[in-house]
């Protein structure tokens, strides 16, 4: 298995607790990366959690996201050295927007500016 496919089949759930980790090593919480999921996918609180239970893989996580946010478009910067903007395949992209997002967050930044508010 090639490091770009165990990706792709990690499940979301296992990811998950170490998003809530890093925001709350830094003094935000649970319900902040919370709502950077929801904003980003579409889901509501009950869909998320479902994702969670099911242990979704990333694939079919994103695949089935209600309305993913056309202003995720907006988010630019890096992660692990690699431009999140010119990062080539689709499902990669909404993966490191994701820890983009998380990364914002744990850094201190207004909900209100990693929301693209």
């Amino acid at each position: 298995m090639t490091p770009r496919h165990r990706i792709f089949t990690t499940s979301f759930a296992s990811v998950y607790p170490h998003y809530v980790a890093k925001a709350e090593r830094k003094g935000r919480t649970r319900a902040e990366v919370d709502e950077i999921i929801l904003w980003m996918t579409g889901l509501d609180p009950a869909g998320l959690e479902a994702h969670l239970a099911a242990r979704t893989d990333f694939e079919t996580f994103f695949a089935q996201a209600p309305a993913l946010n056309p202003a995720r478009e907006l988010i630019t910067g890096t992660v692990c050295g690699v431009r999140v903007e010119q990062v080539e395949d689709p499902l990669m992209r909404e993966i490191r927007y994701l820890d983009k997002l998380i990364d914002e967050l744990a850094k201190g930044r207004p909900m209100a500016k990693i929301l693209r508010g």
